[in-house]
């Protein structure tokens, strides 16, 4: 009998307390990833070209003095035809020896090679075939990298980005409805790297100089289209 109220006595406070299960965890949504591209195509504003002087000489001060006067007289022409000292910079200087090779002969030394190359770079393409002819009929005579750019590539970014999304909603929604399924709100959205293709370089070489006046090469500038990216998370219902 004792053992029996005690048993009562102490299961009695536990009658009065409330006893409470963990929540149950809300089930996640199931979702849809997908990657979305938008384009914008803009006209370049930018272009740079490369120029060089190449001069070969019996000995190095030969080669050296001769090729630095040319590449003075290609500067001040630059300059004087509206380039900067900002937008030309020397991008090369190089010697190397010239040799003879003959069967069953040691290389014979037979000169020096002087190299020296600016690149020109400006924000006015209209100014392109007048500073590249300036240049070639400066002593110029090898000439390489022609291209054109988009200056600020953000010009584009509102029109592409919002395509990227346009993409991405059209793709997760023929996914969604190939599955039975409708496409809810965007959960995530991770904007990816800004993809801008490389610029078409034009090769414009002259190995030698000539005598006779160089006339302004026909140049096009054309236009730039640049890519974006975005990944997004879309919810399904």
């Amino acid at each position: 009998m004792k053992n029996f109220v005690l048993f009562i006595l102490l299961a009695a406070p536990l009658a009065g307390q409330t006893i409470t299960q963990p929540p149950r965890e809300s089930g996640m949504p199931e979702t849809i990833s997908v990657t979305g591209t938008g384009r914008a195509t803009l006209t370049p504003d930018r272009f740079s070209f490369t120029a060089g002087v190449q001069t070969t000489a019996p000995t190095v001060e030969e080669a050296v003095n001769q090729n630095n006067s040319k590449m003075a007289a290609v500067i001040a022409g630059l300059k004087r035809a509206g380039a900067t000292d900002q937008e030309v910079r020397t991008s090369n200087f190089s010697i190397f020896p010239q040799q003879v090779y003959e069967q069953g002969k040691p290389p014979r030394l037979f000169g020096y090679q002087a190299n020296n190359s600016v690149t020109v770079t400006k924000s006015d393409i209209a100014a392109a075939s007048k500073l590249l002819q300036v240049a070639l009929n400066a002593g110029v005579n090898e000439t390489s990298g022609l291209s054109f750019d988009v200056s600020n590539p953000a010009r584009g970014r509102d029109q592409g980005l919002r395509g990227a999304f346009d993409d991405a909603r059209a793709k997760a929604s023929l996914l969604a409805q190939a599955a039975g399924r409708a496409l809810g709100r965007a959960l995530i959205i991770t904007e990816g790297a800004e993809v801008q293709p490389p610029p078409r370089p034009m090769q414009v070489g002259v190995m030698a100089a000539r005598a006779e006046a160089i006339s302004q090469p026909p140049i096009e500038s054309g236009s730039r289209e640049l890519a974006y990216t975005i990944s997004v998370v879309f919810e399904m219902r």
